[in-house]
């Protein structure tokens, strides 16, 4: 590696942030570059451990040693390549991804990980500086269509991976702008629309064709796609998980996407075809504990809430790894967001038995109770119980459920394709091949696996891919992530 002691003279260090009080005022992205020189000093951190489980914490399978070595030495061109070579969209990555890979780095072991996630969206951010991102310009054509459901990042990625081998690829987008979920479910203050735009403007340039306001199943029958020589379904997991407690039909108590979508809307200046959702002047309360419930905090914030109060239904995470959470596992650890660091009321092992309203059905109240959590013998969590003297109104006037996601919509699309659903309700695929019970039909992402991060959807994306391209040629010469794992420069 670039300096072999790096990871002894150099601690972690994270960019800079914009104040909590300035970033609330506006839903711009506030998390300042490294200089050249804190960069450069990250990336000497990678300790060229002899066996790099980030590898294989990272879904993509990214090679992460080799490309912090490039940007230690200064090869950006290099440092994009291999970077490129197993992520798509190291610009969506590098701004929402969890980074497994850094849970699951050597270096973690006793000290704080390397910090792969912000040194990958460095990377491609100059890349694109410097113009080594570019349209793909392979001159082979196969002849062969593949229709794409669904813009998000599974569906990007497949659609970015097909047209790199040669088959002309239309994308079916229902909303009115590509993106899926980057698009309307995470905001803008965590990713700026105008990273998509840019990433879309060159897979155009590329030849692959995007079709917005096309909801397949609804405004444009499922049978339309018959002429397809193959189908990839990469809709996500859209299916909300409710909370059907007395009160659940007031005036104020929203799905957390129904809010969150609300105001990438306005922010990109699309159309809001319902009721306005706004946390201005009220008393917000957030249930689901996860980046969901943190993203409607963020958002609430911004809107100038009186209050933002989260609850969550399992005990607090410990803040350290427990026997449970053994390196290298991803660990349930206490995260505390740049949202809550705005300002946020959190409380753990609390249920909410039910929403109350005034005379106008408008929400004002949750009842709610605490609860005992018991553990096993590795202190997990397994059952528990209320305590009854703990009954209590929170004052409220907004309430957004963030408590994660079921399934795939199956009345439309699913319906009319004719494609079997599995015991969770996902699309039934195989796993090694992602094709449906359906002729020439596959399926990725989390419509295929159920709800989960965003660097899952684009190996999802690219793995369907090949499998697709296998299907429609015979063979693929499409990068798969095994193959990569073995990467050497």
């Amino acid at each position: 590696m670039g300096k072999p002691t790096g990871f002894k003279e150099f601690e972690r260090s994270l960019p800079q942030k914009d104040t909590a009080e300035n970033r609330k005022q506006n839903y711009q992205e506030f998390v300042q570059p490294y200089s050249e020189g804190e960069l450069t000093n990250q990336a000497a951190r990678c300790m060229n451990c002899g066996i790099p489980f980030c590898h294989s914490g990272c879904p993509l399978g990214n090679v992460i040693p080799e490309f912090n070595d490039a940007v230690y030495d200064g090869k950006w061109e290099e440092a994009y390549q291999i970077l490129s070579s197993t992520n798509n969209f190291p610009e969506f990555t590098g701004r929402i991804c969890p980074a497994p890979c850094e849970a699951a780095c050597v270096l973690g072991i006793n000290k704080s990980p390397i910090a792969i996630e912000e040194i990958e969206k460095h990377i491609i951010e100059i890349a694109f500086q410097k113009n080594f991102v570019k349209a793909n310009t392979s001159k082979i054509k196969t002849g062969k269509t593949v229709a794409i459901v669904g813009s998000g990042p599974s569906g990007l990625a497949a659609a970015a991976q097909l047209n790199k081998a040669g088959h002309h690829v239309v994308v079916y987008e229902r909303d009115d702008k590509v993106g899926g979920l980057l698009r309307y479910g995470i905001p803008d203050f965590k990713l700026e629309k105008s990273v998509i735009d840019r990433r879309v403007e060159i897979m155009q340039q590329s030849g692959i064709e995007f079709r917005v306001n096309s909801e397949v199943g609804k405004n444009v029958p499922a049978f339309e796609l018959n002429h397809y020589d193959a189908i990839i379904l990469a809709g996500g997991a859209t299916i909300p998980r409710n909370l059907p407690i007395p009160g659940r039909e007031l005036k104020g108590v929203h799905y957390a996407m129904e809010f969150l979508k609300q105001q990438n809307q306005r922010v990109g200046n699309s159309p809001i075809d319902s009721e306005e959702i706004l946390a201005t002047g009220k008393n917000v309360l957030v249930i689901g504990g996860g980046d969901t419930g943190s993203d409607c905090v963020g958002t609430s914030n911004r809107h100038g809430a009186k209050s933002v109060t989260q609850f969550e239904l399992m005990p607090q995470p410990p803040k350290t790894r427990t026997e449970a959470m053994p390196w290298p596992s991803y660990p349930m650890l206490l995260k505390t967001t740049t949202s809550h660091e705005e300002g946020c009321n959190r409380h753990w092992s609390i249920s909410t038995k039910e929403f109350l309203g005034d005379e106008q059905g408008n929400l004002r109240a949750a009842l709610v109770v605490d609860l005992e959590w018991e553990t096993d013998a590795l202190g997990r969590p397994t059952k528990f119980k209320e305590v009854p003297t703990s009954i209590r109104e929170i004052p409220c006037e907004l309430v957004t459920l963030a408590m994660g996601f079921l399934h795939p919509q199956f009345e439309g699309l699913l319906q009319q394709l004719g494609v079997q659903v599995d015991e969770r309700g996902n699309v039934k695929a195989t796993e090694e091949a992602f094709q449906t019970t359906a002729d020439k039909i596959f399926a990725a992402g989390d419509m295929r696996r159920g709800q989960s991060l965003v660097v899952w959807a684009i190996s999802e994306g690219r793995e369907c891919a090949r499998k697709v391209d296998e299907y429609l040629m015979g063979y693929s010469e499409l990068e798969s992530k095994d193959a990569m794992l073995s990467y050497e420069l």
